[in-house]
């Protein structure tokens, strides 16, 4: 006879995936801590880095020259008007990206000893990828012409939704690196 935990073995037995939620089991959950975002070294290296500090003010900037773009590719969507000023910021945007990732490039080379791709910012980088992707994208297609205007804004658009899912990535794994500092230190304090 099938009983209810025979069938619950056998679907475990059957499923393969290492997500127990993706066949509705719970998984014993997790004491392990995160490990650190950076080595002691690496931590030295990051704040005696001078590109430590120039990424501090590209970010908020970008973000700054994002916010003034996403305003302006909007307002030409909605009413057709500023394709001028609107293309322009998209521009402006693109080239604040891609100082941030080269300037990023030397910090990550500084701190990590990589170019790019280091394992602690592994997952960021590869979205960054996709980012500049899409604004280069942009940037070729007002340069050959290819599609219409409000084609080229949505593809602007698209640029913009990745840039805010790989800021996101960044806040978060720098907030958590900051909680990590802080409770490594609130620790040492204790001791």
């Amino acid at each position: 006879m099938l009983t209810p935990n025979r069938l619950a073995g056998l679907i475990d037995a059957l499923d393969s995936a290492p997500w127990g939620v993706a066949s509705g089991r719970r998984l014993p959950r997790c004491e392990c801590a995160a490990p650190p975002l950076y080595t002691p070294e690496e931590r030295v290296r990051r704040d005696a880095s001078p590109w430590t500090m120039v990424q501090g003010v590209l970010a908020p900037l970008q973000f700054l020259v994002f916010l003034v773009s996403l305003g302006l590719v909007l307002n030409y969507l909605a009413t057709g008007e500023g394709l001028a000023a609107a293309t322009a910021s998209v521009v402006v945007k693109t080239l604040v990206l891609y100082t941030i990732m080269v300037t990023g490039c030397i910090w990550e080379k500084q701190v990590f000893g990589r170019w790019l791709f280091a394992p602690a910012f592994f997952w960021e980088d590869v979205f960054s990828m996709l980012v500049l992707a899409l604004h280069t994208a942009y940037l070729a297609a007002v340069a050959t012409g290819f599609g219409d205007a409000h084609g080229q804004m949505l593809l602007a658009l698209a640029a913009y939704a990745a840039y805010v899912v790989n800021a996101a990535q960044f806040v978060m794994k720098l907030r958590a690196a900051r909680r990590q500092e802080t409770s490594s230190m609130s620790g040492l304090s204790a001791a």
